[in-house]
């Protein structure tokens, strides 16, 4: 069936819960491989910021299987607006959720789950696969890589990373390279991946991990995830998050003009 869908600041986002984006992307994981990987991209603020001015991350988006939005303001706006998205679903917790839910499958007969880690610095994919391993034992990661800085731009390393995704035959991949880099990379390469479905999750590896902490649980359910992130990175994140604070509001002033409806 099609999978609901609205359109909020230029974009398609797809209007399913995390239990629904679990069980469509597990379908995907358990079917044989399209011509091309599917991949599932999870747009937040900063996301939806840059996406006005950048062609190539449109592009990656419109070719993408699953939108499903992560930043919590993302779905209040779309309440304000009317056209209500169900609930957030944050790439870092998709990939644990999906874990879980595989883990629990193969309990009951079903195929594990074939997981690669792609991203992260040196050593850090690695030590995911341990947790990984020890919280889920029936899902399998069947390999890790952290590819080279600039390894995009380098078509040997390209091929490099296709060998050994190929190698591995990974139901799913998993995406940390951040954004838009990410976006920008499976949408350029989904022909050459021999995966089913990839997440392009930014810090998951990370957060999976243990090298970055998570905000607690009470700051994501109240939408303050950022504020964590921000005093644990206020180098990297501020002036980011300034831009963003001041561009998104203009964003969901510019969508409710467009379809106020005209004075009589």
């Amino acid at each position: 069936m099609p999978i609901p869908q609205i359109n909020l600041f230029g974009m398609t986002i797809h209007a399913l819960d995390m239990p629904e984006s679990i069980s469509t992307i597990l379908d995907w994981c358990r079917t044989p491989r399209e011509r091309r990987c599917q991949y599932v991209v999870t747009p937040n603020v900063d996301h939806t910021v840059m996406y006005q001015t950048n062609a190539a991350l449109r592009a990656s988006y419109a070719d993408a299987s699953l939108i499903l939005a992560d930043g919590a303001p993302v779905i209040w706006a779309s309440r304000l607006l009317g056209r209500a998205l169900p609930e957030r679903v944050a790439g870092s917790d998709l990939a644990p959720a999906l874990f879980k839910r595989a883990n629990a499958d193969a309990e009951q007969n079903q195929p594990p789950l074939r997981v690669y880690l792609l991203g992260a610095a040196p050593g850090v994919a690695e030590r995911a696969a341990e947790n990984v391993i020890a919280r889920w034992p029936h899902v399998e990661i069947v390999g890790t890589l952290s590819p080279p800085l600039g390894f995009e731009k380098d078509p040997a390393e390209n091929d490099k990373i296709f060998a050994t995704v190929a190698a591995a035959q990974p139901d799913l991949l998993i995406l940390g390279l951040g954004a838009p880099k990410q976006e920008l990379w499976i949408h350029a390469h989904a022909a050459e991946l021999q995966a089913k479905v990839a997440l392009c999750v930014g810090a998951t590896i990370d957060f999976l991990a243990g090298e970055k902490s998570r905000a607690p649980r009470w700051m994501r359910r109240v939408g303050l995830e950022w504020l964590h992130r921000l005093s644990s990175e206020p180098g990297r994140l501020a002036k980011r998050y300034a831009r963003d604070a001041w561009v998104f509001p203009q964003l969901i002033w510019q969508d409710w003009r467009r379809r106020a409806p005209a004075p009589q």
